[in-house]
């Protein structure tokens, strides 16, 4: 068994037990890393749980030779997306996608997600629709778009110092 499918097998339950998903878990480079996501987001007092709760699980059991750094986080704004449940869980946002190869002359794409099967995914780009087949992905992530942040109470036009004033 790889030692991601024993580590999830191992994780799972104490991910499920918070009440959390387990979003993801990455092994390279001697880190461990383990994602955990709630429909309302997660709060740092559950990723602390975890990360406890796992130290310990995986100090007991010892299903990773060697030595290796957990992480236990969240996803972030700006998601992996690996599988096939992550393009499910990504359906109306804007991802970027990198591919092995070029696809029609193009190895990045950049759209919103349409739809998500079992072998691959439908996006709604610029220049139109684009569907990808997951052995084509070698990366995939949503965007985040910040936006400027209203100013509290709105536009001050009644004020002697505003620019509307001024003019």
């Amino acid at each position: 068994m790889a030692v991601i499918d024993r580590v999830r097998e191992l994780v799972a339950p104490i991910v499920e037990a918070t009440g959390a998903d387990l979003y993801d878990i990455e092994f390279a480079g001697g880190i461990l890393r383990i994602l955990v996501d709630h429909e309302d987001g997660i709060g740092i007092d559950d990723i602390k749980r975890i990360s406890r709760s796992t130290s310990h699980m995986l100090d007991e059991t010892d299903p990773i030779p060697g030595r290796y750094t957990l992480e236990v986080s969240s996803p972030g704004l700006e998601r992996p997306l690996r599988t096939e449940d992550h393009y499910l869980r990504a359906v109306g946002e804007k991802v970027k996608i990198k591919t092995f190869a070029e696809i029609e002359g193009a190895r990045r794409f950049e759209g919103e997600v349409v739809a998500a099967d079992a072998d691959g995914v439908e996006l709604s780009t610029s220049s139109g629709s684009q569907r990808l087949a997951y052995t084509e992905i070698s990366k995939a992530r949503t965007v985040f778009e910040w936006g400027p942040t209203p100013k509290p109470g709105g536009p001050k036009k009644d004020r002697p110092d505003s620019k509307e004033a001024m003019s």
